[in-house]
Order: structure tokens, then sequence, then C-alpha cells
């Protein structure tokens, strides 16, 4: 069986029909929060992209794409999108976006690599959304103050799931805490980065974890990125490494942290320059993508991406991701969940 949680005594808050309603009132509340915070408008997106572009996310470079070929283009491959993390940037651009405003979209993707289990499913669910940047705000203080606008949109979005459901208690803190992935591995040397993130979770109830992709002094990453969209090697928080971060939650019915956004400001030509050699991936210059950042033709941007399931899954208090969304789960998954009460759809 895939990595399952199996939360002790655990009993579902709301019902199915209680769970479908939560479910389309967290989506539409936060979506125009999140809009009206960092000035988006709503664009439609793609499902796959041409193979060979440059314009799938790679995540951490590991992940096969689900590809297929297209009959009418000459079995050209089109591979299901990962994530719209270099295609949101194109847009800006295509539809000449000032600074100061933005992009966002419904993200659907399909990792068939993903370890199936109570966070992860094959299906992914996201709101990706882009802002056109100035090189002034290319700064750690920048990227501190997009992230507390889009806490505030969750912390607000958390009172109307209470005044919805009063069973169901807001316990998201006021202040969302900030720290480098290096002062991290600091503070807990003994431990492995997902247990150093469950520690600061567990301490301040939520943390935006800056620095993600960048070498840390024990000679490893905390986490992986793509070398190509955000810049983690330029000066950021305390003169430390990295413009970008992760934003986790301490969930109390999985006694785990759990990440709901992934962003930052993304990078500019010098930055990519010095990503990709680094990555030894230098023949990526060569992509359609990459060749129109080095030509300025992209805007310098901050974006990112917010898991809308994982977002209404801890809102609701549920235990499994699959009580939120339809996927597929392992026989045995299926049948274990059912047995301690946390129902696949």
């Amino acid at each position: 069986m895939s990595y399952l949680i199996k939360p002790q005594n655990y009993k579902p808050i709301l019902d199915l029909k209680q769970t479908e309603l939560g479910i389309k009132q967290i989506k539409e509340f936060f979506q125009m929060n999140l809009s009206s915070e960092l000035r988006l408008r709503r664009v439609t997106a793609p499902l796959f992209v041409l193979k060979g572009m440059g314009i799938n996310d790679d995540l951490n470079g590991i992940e096969r794409p689900v590809s297929f070929p297209i009959k009418d283009m000459g079995d050209m491959q089109a591979e299901v999108v990962h994530s719209l993390a270099k295609w949101k940037r194109m847009t800006l651009a295509d539809y000449n976006i000032e600074a100061g405003y933005g992009i966002y979209t419904d993200m659907n993707a399909i990792r068939p690599d993903e370890e199936m289990g109570n966070l992860h499913s094959l299906y992914v669910d996201q709101w990706d959304w882009e802002r056109v940047i100035t090189t002034n705000d290319r700064n750690a203080a920048f990227l501190k103050e997009i992230v507390e606008r889009i806490y505030a949109a969750m912390v607000r979005t958390e009172y109307m799931v209470y005044e919805m459901y009063p069973q169901i208690k807001p316990c998201l803190p006021e202040k969302l805490h900030f720290i480098h992935s290096e002062e991290l591995l600091q503070l807990y040397p003994e431990l492995e980065p997902k247990g150093r993130e469950d520690a600061i979770a567990r301490k301040y109830g939520a943390v935006f974890i800056i620095g993600i992709g960048c070498k840390l002094s024990n000679g490893k990453k905390h986490d992986g990125r793509a070398p190509d969209y955000d810049d983690y090697t330029s000066e950021g928080l305390n003169g430390l490494p990295g413009l970008n971060g992760d934003l986790l939650v301490w969930n109390d019915v999985l006694q785990r942290s759990v990440e709901l956004s992934s962003m930052g400001i993304r990078v500019d030509r010098e930055a990519l320059l010095k990503q990709l050699k680094e990555e030894g991936e230098e023949k990526r210059l060569e992509l359609y993508f990459h060749k129109r950042l080095m030509d300025d033709l992209l805007p310098l941007s901050i974006g990112g991406g917010i898991g809308q399931s994982r977002l209404c899954m801890y809102y609701l208090r549920k235990a499994h991701i699959g009580e939120i969304q339809a996927s597929i789960w392992p026989n045995d998954m299926r049948e274990e969940c059912q047995r301690l009460d946390m129902p696949l759809i």
C-alpha cells in the first residue's frame, strides 16, 4: 500500500452533502479574495502543451509527464502539464499585463509518479497565478508582502467556513512566521527536511520557508526546484540565497505539516544562466521559453500555485485528499480508508 496516515479516532465533521457544498463555497470565496488581494484577472489555461518547447514545469526534474501523439500534427507529442509555472509568464507577455497586475487560472494536472497517500494524488488541482513586477520588487521584502496578502485571504476564508459550519473552529494563527531554510537547518540540525517542517509548523501553526532549491551549509537542498522558474540563488532573507519558498500549516488531524502553496520571484536572465549552469542544464537555453526569456521578451514576475483540494481538505478537517477530489486509488487503500471512516470519493 502507498503511504497512508491513519489518524486515531477520526470521524468526519461533515457529511458528503455538506462537504460538497463547503468545497464549492471555499473555492468561490478564496479565488475572489486572491484576485482582489493581488489584482489578478482570470484566464483560461491549457491542460497540455507541446513537448520540447520548455514550457512544461519540470518539478524536481525526474517526474514523467503524461504524453500522447497528436494525429493531425504528424504525431507530434503533447504533454499534460505538471504545472503552469512557465506558461503563465508567457501569458503575461502575450496579454501585455502591466506591473502590479497579473493573472490566475484553474490548473489541472496529472502526475503519475506521485506517491499516493493522504496528501498526494495522481490528480492535481490548484490555482496558478502570476503577477508582473519591476526590478525594484526583486527582493525578500516584496516576496514577504505578497505572501502575507495570500495568507490574509486564507485566514478570511477560514472564518467564512466557520460561519458556514460553526462546529469547525478557526485555528490559523493571526501572523505567518517566516524563516529561511538555512536558519531552519541550524535550528533543527538533527532532523531531515520533512522533520524540520513538522517541527516549525507545529511550533508556529503557519510558516513560510524561504530558499527552496538552494544548497544549504550541509551541502544539500531543503527540497528540489526546477532551475528555470523560481529564483533560489539571488540574495534574499538576511543575506541568504533565495527569493522563493513554501507556505505550510500545521494539520491537527494528520499531526503533521502540510504544504498549501509554493511560490517565488521568477528568474531573470542572470539568475537563469546561473541556475542552469549549477544544474548542468545549459542545453535548455535552446528551448522556446528560455530563448524568449534571454531575449527580454518576458516580463519580470512573481507567481506560484495554491492547492485547491489541499486547502479544502484543511478547512473541512478531512484526513485524506480523496475525501475532497475524485481520483484513482489502490484497492487496499480504498478499503482501509473505508474501514477508518475516511471514505474516498
